[in-house]
């Protein structure tokens, strides 16, 4: 563990040189929050409600959707490379501090509760395995004893400093894209156009192509979701334009291989087949397509990424808060680095979280679930915002010299990123949204906790109306949950 000194650092002075992240570190870190668990189940996913033609069609629409987020992050870092922390900094400095705040707010929340599923998941997979199959579905005694000591070892790496985090980061990284890789290569061996063209447009039972769309883009919502992992680490990036090159290489990288597994995998199994296939289910197409081994080696996989992903997404919850204390919207504490350049507080408060969070999987997995479901949705919002922000920023005219022929483009690609971000929103279901208040209304407290401290004024305009709304909300959401008139 490292040393207890501190050192505080301020808003414009970027970490030292020996710990800048360059284009490589920065696109492992979009890449590893990216491919997790989710990849391995994408075929029986995306099958369950679709015809190869509508997943298509679903992919398609995703690719400009997702690619203009991307650009979004892309243009923010070439146009505003004095704006720290991404999906934070880019909410408070379009829409004020109180804003800024519940996007740090809720994007913290769904990064640590998704690191306590990517702790279930990452022993579910190690429990396919004959000899350790005590670790049972994730949630037995040895897998939470076992996730702690896993939970601690990262915690205690990353106080030795970000820095040789990253490095094991892009390590993990790599390896994870190696099984995956041989996954793609054998599918297309095994490919065969027959299969695929079955029932291309879906059988009767899916409904019209329009819903088997929709169906398919319900999944595609969550498989994105830390694209913006560069821009978060801005402020320890060497160079604002390698967190733009970084997120966009990220994303095509990704994609690619996303829509590799989803869709070769229906010309080694029909939709019906992939439909009824157990999670993860690349290990059944792979099983089909070679025999037994298939399997193993998507366990394997799996477990590699999801052991990447959750140093990633460790990196990212902590990261943060801490942005957010050295900017005093969150308590001071969290905006302070240890002598190895670590957010100490910050990754103390949320290991601390999901720790406690996998005790309470042991005892009701059930109700971990529900809030999972929950606090997932609450990412959706700071996207929207992010594409909102480069809207106004283009359409403004900020950072572009004048008669700069690339405003235009940039207007049309925030307004498309905003756009889609209402869809990620309504996709994920207006429930959410509402029941998510239940979640952010306690940030208030920490809010005013770090206004008092720096003896400022915590609301201007028209935020106090919106915490207002937030709180009550909030607090008829928790009513409506605990008395069962609204389920997760």
């Amino acid at each position: 563990m490292s040393s207890g000194t501190e050192v505080q650092t301020s808003g414009t002075v970027r970490a030292a040189d020996s710990s800048k992240l360059r284009l490589g570190a920065l696109t492992a870190l979009v890449v590893g929050s990216m491919i997790g668990g989710g990849i391995f189940s994408l075929p029986q996913n995306m099958a369950a409600s679709s015809g190869a033609g509508s997943i298509v069609i679903a992919w398609a629409i995703t690719f400009v959707g997702m690619l203009t987020l991307a650009f979004v992050f892309q243009n923010l870092a070439n146009r505003k490379p004095e704006i720290e922390g991404g999906v934070y900094g880019y909410a408070r400095a379009g829409f004020g501090d109180y804003i800024g705040f519940n996007s740090a707010w809720g994007y913290w929340i769904s990064a640590w509760i998704g690191n306590v599923s990517y702790m279930v998941v990452f022993f579910s997979a190690l429990g396919a395995f004959g000899a350790l199959s005590f670790f049972g579905e994730g949630n037995t005694l040895p897998a939470i004893i076992a996730a702690s000591l896993l939970l601690w070892g990262l915690h205690t790496l990353i106080l030795r400093g970000v820095q040789s985090a990253t490095v094991i980061n892009t390590i993990t990284t790599v390896a994870k894209l190696v099984p995956l890789a041989l996954f793609v290569v054998i599918v297309i061996f095994a490919f065969n156009i027959k299969t695929f063209n079955t029932d291309f447009w879906g059988s009767p039972a899916l409904g019209s192509v329009i819903n088997q769309v929709k169906g398919s883009m319900l999944v595609t919502v969550w498989v994105f979701i830390g694209i913006e992992g560069a821009s978060v680490f801005s402020s320890r990036a060497e160079s604002m334009k390698e967190v733009g090159k970084a997120t966009v290489i990220g994303f095509l990288l990704t994609i690619t291989l996303l829509v590799a597994v989803s869709l070769l995998s229906m010309g080694v199994l029909t939709q019906e087949e992939l439909a009824h296939l157990k999670n993860p289910s690349t290990a059944g197409v792979l099983k089909a397509a070679i025999g037994p081994w298939g399997a193993t080696l998507i366990n394997v996989g799996l477990v590699i990424s999801v052991g990447g992903a959750l140093l990633a997404w460790t990196l990212l919850a902590a990261e943060i808060p801490y942005l957010a204390g050295k900017d005093g919207i969150f308590p001071k504490v969290f905006g302070k680095l240890n002598a190895n350049g670590s957010p100490a507080a910050a990754l103390w408060l949320t290991n601390g979280l999901v720790q406690l969070f996998l005790v309470i999987t042991l005892f009701s997995s059930a109700g971990y679930l529900a809030l999972l479901s929950l606090a997932t949705s609450m990412i959706l919002i700071p996207y929207l915002l992010c594409g909102l922000y480069a809207l106004v920023v283009a359409m403004r005219g900020e950072g572009y010299p004048a008669g700069d022929a690339a405003r235009n483009k940039d207007i049309l690609i925030g307004l498309i990123a905003s756009v889609y971000g209402v869809w990620l929103i309504y996709a994920a279901g207006p429930t959410y949204l509402f029941l998510s208040m239940v979640l952010y209304a306690p940030g208030v407290l920490f809010y005013l906790k770090a206004k008092s401290e720096h003896g400022e004024k915590p609301f201007k305009g028209f935020e106090a109306v919106i915490a207002a709304v937030v709180v009550v909300l909030g607090v008829y959401a928790a009513y409506l949950l605990a008395n069962g008139a609204i389920r997760i």
